[in-house]
């Protein structure tokens, strides 16, 4: 029987499912050994510091990753930040194969004039901020203005923009960070404006998503009807729709014809609107919007603009991978070949992969595709020593144990607030925990 050393970079939705395709690949002729390396002392990726607080469904996949995490031949590095701790060369030299699920987390730029202003940032500090992520939680996000702009056309976006127009207090039962919490209970804002450049038909979001913003019991959601008819009306004269488009814009006809209450929070969405400058005395005051119009299926800058007074814009319109010492990136994913880095034993699974698209699930599919490369792949299984060795005794991992404390220490800490946990955002502390 063969038995093959595998190394996974990154403990979010697509190393865990990578570990799951490796365990369910396992047969009388080959067995897996999996190590599992994470930057942070806590797990799940954007399971646990990307899924929106409100939407704790979505979160339950996390059962799951500690299914996988309790089979035999499986370890968790937590801690361990490859590239500072060990270098990618370790891996390579030790492992048959490695896995890098390191993901994006760096938010792409808009380029336009005052995009530095205080009061403009990205989705990828927003989205970590109010989700505790330990390297987030000191930002100081201002919310004392009344208007909120999003710009971005996907789920990020949407959650963005939730999180801004939402009652604070239905965050209450759930996960929220105190600090966020807190945040969100004084904020000003009551309307929030989401802006996209092309068409409603284009829109990212999942209809999920927009069918449950009806429901949302404290903020009005207002979108044009007419863009609504335009949309469907340009789909309509192409032919054939996709089965998806059909759904969404059936959620945005419920939406456009849902009534409104008259509450003092609302949510507005802009479409053709692309964003052309920030304008503001040192600081966001408002945003500079084209308006385009869609001819023959492309978007088209009509040269007239109009804007929006606002204190706060938060960028949603993509992410990139953060870069890695001893791997090589090209326009923001590591560069690779269906999952393969050629000419190596590294191979790469979800958003480091294929960019921000898609959603948890995506990720099983694609470690499942990925994982048959690498079984096509293998050789003889390496000798190797033990990369424990090159861990200095000083330097504290994060293992399937530390981490099962850490998990119920803040599991414990919500049960009497009613809360399904209450994070802890302080890395001394999460390490502390991880101790006891």
């Amino acid at each position: 029987m063969a038995h093959y050393s595998i190394a996974i970079v990154g403990a979010g939705p697509a190393g865990y499912f990578t570990a799951q395709a490796l365990q369910n690949a396992q047969n009388e002729d080959r067995i897996f050994s999996i190590d599992l390396f994470e930057r942070l002392p806590t797990m799940w990726g954007l399971v646990r510091s990307g899924v929106a607080p409100d939407h704790p469904k979505i979160k339950t996949v996390a059962k799951v990753f500690e299914k996988v995490a309790a089979e035999p031949n499986f370890r968790l590095f937590g801690n361990i930040e490859i590239g500072r701790d060990i270098d990618i060369e370790d891996l390579t030299s030790r492992y048959d194969a490695v896995v890098m699920c390191t993901g994006s987390s760096i938010g792409k730029k808009l380029g336009i004039p005052g995009e530095d202003f205080p009061g403009s940032i990205s989705a990828a500090e927003f989205v970590p901020w109010y989700n505790g992520h330990p390297d987030y939680a000191r930002l100081d996000i201002d919310l004392s203005g009344t208007t909120a702009v999003v710009i971005g056309a996907g789920n990020v976006a949407m959650d963005c923009a939730r999180m801004l127009a939402l009652n604070p207090s239905e965050l209450d039962p759930t996960d929220t960070p105190e600090y966020a919490l807190s945040k969100f209970h004084s904020s000003n804002i009551r309307k929030v404006y989401i802006a996209g450049r092309r068409g409603v038909e284009h829109a990212a979001f999942t209809a999920p998503e927009l069918r449950d913003l009806p429901k949302l019991e404290h903020t009005d959601i207002h979108i044009d009807a007419d863009q609504v008819s335009a949309a469907h009306a340009r789909v309509e004269a192409i032919g054939e729709i996709e089965k998806h488009t059909v759904s969404n814009l059936e959620a945005w006809r419920l939406i456009a014809e849902h009534p409104k209450s008259g509450h003092e929070r609302a949510m507005e969405f802009r479409f053709l609107s692309t964003p052309k400058e920030i304008k503001g005395n040192g600081k966001v005051e408002e945003v500079v919007f084209g308006i385009n119009k869609i001819e023959n299926g492309k978007v088209i800058d009509t040269g007239e603009s109009y804007s929006i007074p606002c204190s706060l814009v938060i960028s949603a319109i993509g992410y990139q991978a953060a870069p890695i010492n001893g791997v090589y990136f090209h326009n923001g994913i590591i560069e690779n070949e269906a999952g393969r880095v050629l000419g190596t034993n590294i191979y790469t699974v979800g958003w480091a992969k294929r960019g921000p698209s898609g959603v948890i699930g995506t990720n099983k599919s694609d470690a499942s595709d990925v994982v048959n490369l690498i079984l096509e792949d293998l050789k003889e299984p390496k000798a190797t020593m033990d990369i424990q060795m090159l861990i200095p005794e000083s330097h504290q991992v994060i293992d399937q144990g530390s981490w099962s404390k850490i998990n119920a220490a803040e599991i414990s800490a919500g049960e009497p607030a009613g809360k399904p946990r209450i994070k802890e955002v302080s890395w001394t502390k999460l390490l502390s925990l991880g101790l006891n």
